[in-house]
């Protein structure tokens, strides 16, 4: 297929140092040098993310010696990778970079000082990942004859509302990118822009969610009515199964948006679950390909589902460390305000349900959550919910997830489900089917979760599936 425009995303490791980074840009100019317009859009540095967060605790309880030690750390990385991709010391890159790790220290400080850590300034902390990781990327592609600039988020026109920490795109983020992005191009400069991050209508920094740099790509992607959006990652594409937990994992080479959205929101990591939710109503084709090995297909997600004829599951996933919170009583019996009660008190707190199972009577409502927010959906129940209610939590669960649009009408699909965990023993707490029926998902002992993955991909017949991407 013949490509004018192509959003690529470059992940953590596909950045983690500067031979990665020049690899990774060579995946771009490759493109650029055949007549390809690339908007090109980073993460972190592998390992960045999680250490930005570090810090910022480590300065809300006072260790700021610490926190210190860790931007330093940083630091060199930063100025090592940009030196070995051919900044001299005293380049504007060079100078950004250790002007940015400066204005980190300070946010630190403040936070330090007034030991709080808002979501707005995690925010802003944690957004210096992508934000020093861009220069890198712009100094490698020009390193290769192209140029380029870098552009935060909200730079590139990505606006937010203002819910920190986990932002969504308001409707005119996309004629702004447009805008902010036209002048590059009839410029011939190739735009990099940190993912991850996006602003509000004030200009204050706000962030996506973890795994929101592909979040900001096909926000990229539907603006400029890309082609395709490309997900450079470290793995051939989207699994089966997670590789290091089944051996005969394979890819899958082609996914619906709906498909891929729940093997997201149930545990794989390989994608953003809302990421493809730009691109729904443009009908825009994502691609997950691998920065090893480029000219294979990769998984291509796309509007309509791709059925393999005696394989109605696609994929088994998890999601680990998840706590059960029962909520029951005679108070609750056949009273629909006990149960909207609930709803409202999880909705006040912002919690996310995994999974969510009702008795016919109403007498007990039982909830799936992550275990770190288990304390917090107590407390919120406790305070919010009417009538004389228990409730009760137990932990140490996970939830495992079988999807596949072909299971839309297929009779016995659950039957294998359940018989292949019978069979390994498997105690099964609670089940839940969506009414569109692509997903069956079910809760266990967090300790079974591997053995009852292993077992369920095999009945599945996963590991000799394969479905060739176009």
């Amino acid at each position: 297929m013949a490509y004018s425009l192509l959003v690529m995303k470059f992940g953590g490791t596909n950045m983690q140092d500067a031979r990665a980074i020049r690899h990774s840009a060579s995946l771009a100019a490759r493109s650029i040098r055949e007549g390809v317009r690339v908007v090109v859009v980073v993460s972190a540095m592998a390992g960045v993310t999680n250490q930005l967060l570090q810090l910022a605790d480590a300065a809300q309880t006072g260790d700021i010696a610490r926190a210190n030690d860790e931007i330093a750390a940083m630091r060199t990385r930063h100025f090592t990778a940009a030196q070995e991709l051919g900044a001299a010391p005293d380049s504007p890159a060079v100078r950004e970079i250790r002007e940015m790790h400066e204005t980190l220290r300070q946010a630190v400080y403040g936070v330090y000082l007034l030991r709080e850590l808002t979501p707005r300034s995690r925010d802003l902390i944690v957004a210096f990942g992508e934000r020093l990781s861009a220069p890198l990327m712009s100094l490698a592609l020009e390193q290769t004859g192209l140029r380029a600039r870098h552009l935060t988020g909200g730079e590139a026109g990505i606006l937010t509302d203002a819910h920190f920490g986990n932002a969504r795109p308001l409707s005119g983020t996309y004629e702004r990118i447009r805008d902010r992005l036209s002048g590059l191009f009839a410029a011939d400069v190739t735009p990099v822009i940190a993912g991850f991050m996006g602003e509000t209508e004030q200009g204050a920094l706000t962030t996506l969610g973890r795994g929101g740099t592909d979040f900001s790509a096909t926000i990229v992607g539907k603006a400029l009515g890309a082609d395709e959006v490309w997900a450079w990652k470290d793995v051939d594409g989207v699994m089966s199964a997670d590789p290091r937990v089944v051996k005969d994992a394979q890819n899958i080479g082609v996914l619906s948006y709906g498909e891929v959205m729940e093997l997201a929101y149930f545990g794989a990591k390989v994608l953003h679950p809302l990421a493809v939710t730009p691109l729904q109503e443009s009908g825009i084709p994502l691609r997950v390909k691998s920065a090893a090995d480029p000219d294979f297909p990769g998984t291509l997600v796309q509007a309509q589902p791709h059925e393999e004829e005696g394989h109605p599951v696609k994929a088994v996933t998890a999601i680990r460390s998840v706590s059960l919170v029962n909520v029951s009583g005679a108070g609750a019996l056949g009273v629909p305000e006990v149960v909207s009660s609930v709803f409202a008190a999880i909705a006040r707190a912002n919690i996310t349900l995994l999974m969510v199972s009702q008795s016919s009577s109403m007498s007990n409502v039982s909830l799936a959550v992550p275990s770190v927010d288990e304390g917090r959906t107590v407390a919120a129940l406790r305070a919010g919910i009417t009538g004389e209610l228990n409730v009760e939590v137990q932990g140490g669960v996970a939830v495992l997830a079988i999807v596949g649009s072909g299971m839309r009408g297929q009779k016995g699909v659950s039957a294998r489900l359940f018989t292949a965990l019978a069979a390994e023993d498997v105690n099964i707490l609670m089940i839940s089917q969506g009414s569109s029926e692509l997903n069956i998902s079910v809760a266990l002992d967090g300790a079974q979760v591997d053995r009852a993955t292993e077992a369920v991909h095999a009945a599945f017949g996963l590991g000799t599936a394969v479905q060739a991407a176009d």
